[in-house]
C-alpha cells in the first residue's frame, strides 16, 4: 500500500521543494521506493532533480506523446480526452535506485480554476465529476507502476483548490516553517482553513455522483506528522536567541492553536504515535539550520546536502573539515526524521 504524505505550507519561502527532496532520498536510502511529485507550477524540484536551467529545458522535455509531467497526466480528465488516466512515465532520480520524479509543469495552474468550481459544486455537474478524484487516481497509478511504498509531494504555497484537493487526497502531511513572524502568524490562518478542507473532504466522500464517477474521490482521513523548523542560524550547538525565541512562539503557537483545531477535524495521530517516536506533536519532526553555501551545490550537483563528495565540496583543510562535519550533522537529522516518518505512518497503517 502507497503512503501518500504532503509537505504544505501556504507560507512560503519554507524550503518545501529542498526538504521533499533530501527527505524522500534519505527514506530511500533506507530500502524504500518513494515517487515525487512536483505539483508546484514554479516546478522548482523538477528543476532540481532533472538539473534544468531554465524554461528552455522544461519545453524540450515537455515535448512528448506519453505523459511525463503532472498535467498531461491529468489532460484525459481536465480536457475532456476519450481516454482513462493512466501513470505517468516518470524520471529515475540519478544515483538513488529508489528514489523517481513525477514532474511537475507550470501549466497545472490553469486547471485550478476549473478544480475550484468542480470541488464548490460538489461534482453536481456530470461534466466536472470526474475531477476531484482525478489527482488522487493519477498519483495512485503512477505509485503502482513504480511499486512506490511512499509519495512525497511538494506544494506550492497558497491555499487554492489544487492544495485543498492534494491535502485531503494524502494520508500524511507536514508543516514545513520558518523561525519568524510570517511563520507564527501562518499557524492561526492554518488552523482555521484545515478544518474547513477536512469537513469539504467529508462531504465529498459520501456523495453519490463523486462515488460513481470515473476517478472516484478517496476516503481518506489525513493525518499531522509535525512541523519542520529550518533555516537559523547557529550559535554553538543551539539556534541563535533571536531564532530561538520565534521557534519558542511557533512552538506554543502550535501546542495552543493549531493542535487543538487539528484534534476537532480528527487530524491528528494517536498520542502514543508521536511520542514512541520521540516527540510532541506540538515539537518540530525536524530542527534544521540554515543550509549555507551547501544548497547551491546541492542543487548544481542533484544530490542531497548530505551526499556531497569531497571533490564537489571543491574545499581543503579546516574549511573542508568544518564543511563535512555540518553535512554529517544534516545527514544525522534526515536519517533521524526519516526514522519517525517510516514508523509513525507504519503504525498509523497498522492501528
Amino acid at each position: 500500500m502507497t503512503t501518500k504524505i504532503s509537505l504544505f505550507n501556504h507560507k512560503g519561502g519554507v524550503s518545501k521543494t529542498t526538504t521533499a527532496f533530501n527527505l524522500g532520498w534519505m527514506i530511500a536510502s533506507k530500502g524504500k521506493r518513494v515517487l515525487l511529485v512536483d505539483c508546484d507550477p514554479q516546478c522548482n524540484l523538477t528543476g532540481m532533480v532533472l538539473g534544468f536551467k531554465g524554461i528552455t529545458d522544461l519545453s524540450a522535455f515537455y515535448k512528448t506523446d506519453a505523459p511525463r509531467n503532472i498535467k498531461d497526466g491529468l489532460a484525459p480528465a481536465f480536457e475532456s480526452q476519450p481516454t482513462m488516466i493512466t501513470g505517468v512515465t516518470c524520471e529515475p532520480v540519478p544515483n538513488q535506485d529508489n528514489l523517481f520524479l513525477l514532474p511537475g509543469h507550470i501549466g497545472i495552474a490553469e486547471y485550478e480554476v476549473t478544480l475550484g468550481i468542480a470541488q464548490e459544486l460538489s461534482g453536481s455537474l456530470p461534466t466536472l465529476r470526474n475531477l476531484p478524484g482525478a489527482l488522487n487516481y493519477m498519483i495512485d497509478k503512477t505509485a503502482d507502476k513504480y511499486s512506490a511504498e511512499f509519495v512525497i509531494i511538494d506544494m506550492s504555497p497558497s491555499l487554492g483548490p489544487v492544495n485543498q484537493n492534494l491535502l485531503m487526497i494524502s494520508d500524511f502531511f507536514i508543516v514545513p516553517m520558518n523561525p519568524d513572524y510570517f511563520s507564527a502568524m501562518a499557524i492561526d490562518s492554518l488552523a482555521s482553513v484545515l478544518p474547513k478542507w477536512k469537513s469539504w473532504a467529508l462531504k465529498a466522500q459520501q456523495m453519490s455522483v463523486l462515488k460513481e464517477a470515473n476517478y472516484p474521490f478517496p476516503k481518506v482521513q489525513p493525518k499531522f506528522l509535525g512541523t519542520i523548523i529550518q533555516k537559523f542560524r547557529l550559535r554553538g550547538q543551539s539556534p541563535a536567541k533571536a531564532f530561538q525565541d520565534w521557534i519558542s512562539e511557533i512552538e506554543k503557537g502550535v501546542k495552543e492553536r493549531l493542535i487543538p483545531a487539528l484534534k476537532g477535524a480528527d487530524m491528528l495521530l494517536k498520542g502514543s504515535d508521536y511520542s514512541t517516536a520521540g516527540f510532541l506533536p506540538e515539537q518540530p519532526l525536524m530542527q534544521l539550520s540554515d543550509f549555507n553555501g551547501l544548497i547551491a551545490l546541492s542543487q548544481k550537483y542533484q544530490v542531497p546536502i548530505y551526499e556531497l563528495t569531497d571533490k564537489q565540496l571543491d574545499q581543503v583543510g579546516i574549511v573542508l573539515a568544518t564543511t563535512k562535519e555540518s553535512m554529517n550533522r544534516f545527514k544525522d537529522l534526515f536519517s533521524k526524521g526519516a526514522d519517525r516518518v517510516i514508523q509513525m505512518t507504519g503504525n498509523a497503517r497498522r492501528n
